[in-house]
């Protein structure tokens, strides 16, 4: 059995349970014969090319449970894409530091990074175990029924815009239209659970857009009009990546990240929404709406983080130490899903060579056949994950006859 020192780092945008994959990867690692020292990359892969480790081994038991609870991500994140060039420096510091066992929480980026690592590694006659850990509150993440983080940002979704449209739904003789903007690149997992939170028809929101389904200009003014004529006001929900029919972005953003990603929202300087507002008040004179665009709030809300979010995080954290000490390699730990009542997950794996190429979006049988909203299926989906929302009482406007 191979012995050496453990390193883990979490890499791309933070999560609200981010740091309980944490908890429970460095759990899991004080348990195993085989793993001396547990290293946490300062500021991920940047900062582990620099040396720059922190010594996880010597955390209190009392800020280990604390991490449980705590958002962002606690190690400090970086968003370096790794070159050809960067790999023989990678593999010193994995010599210098005898680390046998590598680990990143993160989402696609980060699983093609380990893929990397752990090729070269092997090309070179080093013996590296690497298994990723998934994270990511878009859910797209290829061979997994969901990814932690996901949850809790969901629940953020459907509670702000059950709020925003109860607001929207009072001030509807000031404001005839909100748009709500949802963070996810290339799915709509996350702006579709605003949904989750409808009553009846007439609760927003009334339309969602979203990345898997394209946006035709005109089908679009008509829906609005549409839904304004039945309810008053019109609650729409935009995924920051929506497109148009034609397949260019709703945002118009033309902004690069070091992935080659489209940056969106603030990021890029425009948003759907922005597109989405001025569109709606180019062609209904007189109306007057706005818009609301959360960026990376939804990733941090620790508040609002879920126990199965939790749990399921510290289980993954825990199970990928667990593979990698027992000798697997070039694989994420998964989850898959057993049974929706009572809700049931277990723990697989999924290789890191499909993990890191292919991307989960929406299927379309989860979508209404207009394609503007989600259907009973993504209920059935999400439900299980969110737990219990609120429901807000409304007045029965019982106006006084006159003469009384």
């Amino acid at each position: 059995m191979t012995k050496g020192n453990l390193v883990i780092g979490q890499s791309g945008g933070p999560t609200s349970v981010i740091n309980s994959s944490l908890a429970g990867a460095i759990t899991a690692a004080h348990k195993q014969k085989n793993i001396g020292s547990i290293f946490g990359m300062n500021y991920a892969i940047e900062g582990f090319m620099k040396g720059e480790l922190i010594d996880l081994g010597k955390i209190s038991a009392a800020d280990l449970k604390g991490l449980r609870n705590t958002p962002s991500s606690a190690l400090g994140s970086s968003r370096l894409k790794l070159k050809d060039e960067h790999f023989p420096q990678v593999l010193a510091m994995l010599k210098k530091f005898n680390i046998r066992f590598f680990h990143i929480i993160g989402g696609n980026d980060s699983m093609d990074t380990i893929n990397r690592v752990e090729k070269y590694c092997r090309k070179e006659g080093y013996e590296l175990y690497g298994v990723g850990i998934p994270k990511t509150v878009d859910n797209d993440l290829f061979g997994t029924d969901h990814t932690p983080g996901f949850p809790s940002a969901a629940r953020y979704t459907a509670l702000s815009v059950l709020q925003s449209a109860t607001l929207a739904k009072n001030m509807q003789k000031v404001d005839q239209f909100v748009i709500y903007q949802s963070i996810g690149r290339d799915a709509g997992w996350l702006a579709s659970s605003s949904a989750l939170a409808k009553r009846d028809e007439k609760d927003g929101p009334h339309i969602l857009v979203v990345p898997e389904r394209p946006l035709n200009r005109n089908r679009f003014l008509k829906e609005v009009e549409a839904v304004y004529r039945k309810c008053g006001f019109v609650s729409i929900v935009c995924g920051e990546g929506a497109v148009w029919d034609d397949k260019t972005a709703i945002s118009a953003s033309e902004t690069k990240d070091k992935f080659g990603n489209t940056e969106f929202g603030a990021m890029g300087g425009t948003s759907a929404a922005m597109a989405l507002h001025k569109l709606i008040t180019a062609n209904f004179k007189g109306w007057r709406g706005e818009f609301q665009i959360t960026e990376s709030l939804p990733m941090c809300a620790s508040d609002r983080a879920t126990k199965i979010d939790k749990k399921e995080a510290f289980e993954l954290g825990a199970a990928a130490v667990k593979m990698a000490a027992a000798g697997s390699s070039g694989v994420m730990a998964a989850l898959k899903r057993v049974s929706n009542k009572p809700y049931k997950s277990a723990i697989v794996t999924a290789p890191l060579s499909e993990v890191a190429v292919h991307a989960k979006p929406m299927p379309d049988n989860m979508f209404t056949s207009d394609g503007f909203m989600v259907n009973k299926k993504f209920f059935e989906y999400l439900k299980p994950l969110v737990g219990s929302l609120p429901e807000y009482t409304e007045i029965k406007k019982l106006l006084v006859k006159k003469g009384k």
